[in-house]
This record gives C-alpha cells, sequence and structure tokens, in this order.
C-alpha cells in the first residue's frame, strides 16, 4: 500500500530501474582551490637583490616604529634580530679611539659593549619572562635591541660636537642630548612591553630597562675623543 503511494506521488519513478551490473562512471571529487598564501610567501625562486631589500625595508619600517612609540605589535610581531647587530656594531665602533683607550684607563672595547648590550638584553628578557611576561624570548631581544637607536644616533652627535674642542658647552650639549635619547629609547621600549606584562608588576620590569639604557647612555656621555 506505501509502495503504491509513492508511485502516484512521483510517477516518473515507477518505471526507472538500476541494474546491478551497469558502473557508475564519473568524478566526485572535491575541487580545492589553490592555496595562494604558500605561493606569496614563498622566497625560493626570489633573487637575492630583492630579498635583501626587501629585509632592509622591513628594518627601516621597525626603525619608524622606534623613532614614534606607539603601542604596536609590529616589533613583537615581525621580529628580527638584524636591526639590533647592525645599531650594536655601529655604538661599538663609534665607541673606539677614545682617550681612555689610548692610556688604558679601561675604556669600552669592541667586544666589551657587545656583551654589555647583548648581556644586557638577555638579563631583562629572562627577568620579563619570570615576572610572567606573555612575549616570547626573541621578540623582547627585538625590542630591547632595536630601542638603541636613539642613544646609537645620540653617540654619532657627540662624536660631531666633540669635534670642536671639550669645553662646558660641548658638555651641555651632550649631556642634554644624552639625556633625551636616554628617555627616549625607555620610553619606546616600555610602549613595545608595557601590554605584556601584568599590570601589577609593571614596575618591576621597567626599572631594569631604565638601568640598561642608563648605563649605555653613560659609556656615551663620558666618552672622550683621544688627543
Amino acid at each position: 500500500m506505501a509502495l503504491a503511494d509513492e508511485s502516484r506521488a512521483f510517477p516518473g519513478l515507477s518505471d526507472v530501474s538500476i541494474s546491478g551490473d551497469i558502473p557508475v562512471e564519473g568524478d566526485i571529487s572535491v575541487p580545492v582551490a589553490p592555496s595562494v598564501r604558500d605561493d606569496g610567501f614563498s622566497t625560493l625562486d626570489e633573487p637575492v637583490k630583492e630579498t635583501i631589500l626587501r629585509d632592509l625595508r622591513a628594518v627601516g619600517k621597525k626603525f619608524v616604529h622606534v623613532l614614534y612609540p606607539k603601542r604596536s605589535s609590529a616589533l613583537l610581531r615581525d621580529w628580527d634580530l638584524w636591526g639590533p647587530l647592525l645599531l650594536c656594531v655601529t655604538l661599538a665602533l663609534l665607541l673606539q679611539g677614545g682617550a681612555a683607550d689610548r692610556n688604558d684607563q679601561g675604556g669600552p672595547q669592541f667586544a666589551e659593549v657587545f656583551v654589555i648590550v647583548w648581556f644586557g638584553s638577555i638579563i631583562i628578557t629572562l627577568n620579563s619572562k619570570l615576572l610572567g611576561g606573555t612575549i616570547s624570548f626573541f621578540q623582547s631581544l627585538c625590542v630591547l635591541g632595536y630601542c638603541i637607536m636613539p642613544l646609537t644616533v645620540a653617540m654619532a652627535v657627540c662624536r660631531i660636537v666633540l669635534v670642536g674642542g671639550a669645553g662646558i658647552v660641548n658638555f651641555v650639549v651632550r649631556l642634554v642630548v644624552v639625556t633625551a635619547s636616554f628617555c627616549w629609547s625607555t620610553f619606546a621600549s616600555t610602549a613595545f612591553l608595557a601590554d605584556s606584562q601584568p599590570p601589577n608588576r609593571k614596575a618591576l620590569v621597567v626599572y631594569p630597562v631604565f638601568l640598561f639604557y642608563f648605563v649605555i647612555g653613560w659609556m656615551v656621555l663620558t666618552f672622550s675623543p683621544a688627543q
């Protein structure tokens, strides 16, 4: 009775029969869209010149973020150590040839500058992680390294000012430049690292950063050229 009712509802179905001997043919595979992301980010076939220029543009954008510090995830998201390495080498070279080196008074050597910068960055990063920071080890190194740029610029300015000789006016100019660069470096680094720390422990993270840039600023301020 039920079959008769279905035949009346769909009259065409009663005349259709499928034999088990007839093979079923056709393509039932689901089409998959090509992966655009892999093609877009593939650099295997990219010329070396374009790769270098792309990396230099990325480093330049991070320098701009340090010059105009604001709470941004650019340095944290696309971290690299090329910029910090370049700044560290430049600062170490600018600190060479001082009067302290000539008189064996313990002036900062090239390797000593490297140790102070990188060892200090590692200590601050470990302190941040132990206090509950949410950023990775290399992200913190990237931020601290890029934020040395104002002090590196201050060192270059001080070398130019010292060409005119050492005097009270020159010292005041250097003091103002180094102080402004120190404040800029500290503010820029804390602006990037602020959101990654627990609210009740931010002061414990900022204090080592303050000391880190203070030591570098002191090396820049106390530099005097060899006579």
